[in-house]
């Protein structure tokens, strides 16, 4: 049976430039991870506008590339539950907000 080893990359991305990248920790031999880290970002608020998160699930390989498993944007201009999910954030600054994303495929 296949396993995977995921994590989460997450890239602040400002006017289009990957500004900052953080990782959740691996889980080992899992297809069904529930990631419970807290990633946060400094985004002044003259910027958001002009802000977005890539979200990776990827699969580490210890001996070749990790790879993509796949992937979600969150910012103003991406689907509507990432759209909502974004305007949440951006409502409840102060607060942590959960939603399940269903990833796109990274092709």
């Amino acid at each position: 049976m296949w396993r995977a080893d995921p994590y989460v990359k997450i890239w602040l991305i400002q006017n289009g430039k990957r500004v900052e990248k953080k990782k959740t920790a691996i889980f080992k031999r899992t297809l069904n991870p529930e990631f419970g880290e807290t990633l946060l970002f400094n985004v002044p608020i003259d910027q958001v506008r002009y802000t977005v998160l890539e979200v990776h699930v990827m699969d580490f390989d210890r001996f070749s590339c990790n790879e993509e498993i796949g992937r979600i944007v969150l910012g103003s201009k991406s689907g509507p539950n990432e759209v909502k999910h974004w305007n949440e954030m951006l409502a409840k600054t102060k607060q942590q907000t959960t939603r399940w994303h269903v990833l796109k495929n990274h092709s």
